[in-house]
């Protein structure tokens, strides 16, 4: 893979001009996706929290499995995006769900996953879910059980009033209000789906990239899950200077080569 080459290709970050498509599910809402014909193993991107698949790294790492030749997938949760539903209705159960359709019905063969932020707590579950599709995870500052560790780590008085509310501002930079407005009970929901608490039974391959100056999620939740997972194969890359949505360009370039030495892994072992 002519990896060098790709980078170079990358500073221009070429976003490839397609139609979106539609996932229609009868009991569900539709889910916007893109999808690349390729040869396995295939790439699926999940975007994290408030995000979609238009971000930099879905569209970089599009460009790379076209280069190369690969299947990809980047695509839209229920209520975000191009995808129908209303967000105020979602929780991380049904977002599980959205990854799950995404693999059951438009993919063949072994996939590698790769998770930004809530998006790595999500491909925890679906590798959970489909040890034998899903092949190798990549996470990207993976924010495993971080909104209800969050959540829980506020004073009682301020979880109280949130709970009277039944809304939570979570403070972000990332967001032109400053804050991410979660419902009350979208947290009570999120705590089914925790997994740091028990051993984590997931054995692919595991690659945790994290950045150590990210403020939103810390750098140690990415040790947490290589603590917590059952694989053996397991790499954290810390970046020093790496912040939380890791889209500078040695970040990028970090990204692709991780996933291309996963690539070549299972090839071998394929």
């Amino acid at each position: 893979m002519p990896v060098l080459f790709y980078v170079h290709r990358v500073k221009k970050v070429c976003r490839l001009k397609s139609s979106v498509s539609f996932l229609t599910r009868p009991d569900r809402p539709n889910l916007a996706y893109h999808k690349l014909k390729g040869r396995n193993p295939g790439i699926i991107f999940l975007p994290g929290l408030n995000s979609n698949m238009n971000g930099q790294k879905a569209i970089a790492l599009e460009d790379f499995c076209n280069s190369l030749g690969h299947a990809f997938i980047r695509f839209d949760y229920t209520g975000c995006g191009s995808s129908n539903g209303n967000i105020e209705e979602c929780t991380i159960g049904k977002w599980r769900k959205d990854v799950l359709s995404i693999l059951d019905e438009l993919t063949d063969g072994p996939q590698i996953l790769v998770g930004s932020s809530l998006g790595g707590w999500l491909m925890l579950h679906a590798a959970m879910a489909r040890p034998d599709k899903v092949a190798a995870l990549v996470g990207v500052a993976i924010a495993a059980d971080h909104l209800v560790t969050t959540f829980n780590r506020l004073p009682i008085e301020a979880q109280k009033e949130i709970e009277e509310k039944g809304e939570w501002k979570l403070p972000t930079k990332h967001s032109e209000e400053g804050y991410y407005s979660l419902t009350y009970d979208f947290i009570r929901e999120a705590e089914n789906h925790c997994v740091l608490n028990s051993p984590i039974p997931v054995t692919c391959p595991i690659r945790l990239i994290h950045g150590m100056k990210d403020d939103d999620v810390p750098w140690q939740i990415s040790m947490q899950v290589a603590d917590r997972v059952l694989s053996k194969d397991v790499d954290v890359i810390l970046r020093k200077v790496g912040q939380h949505r890791m889209s500078e360009m040695e970040d990028t370039k970090l990204l692709v080569n991780t996933i291309d030495d996963l690539i070549d892994k299972l090839t071998t072992l394929a």
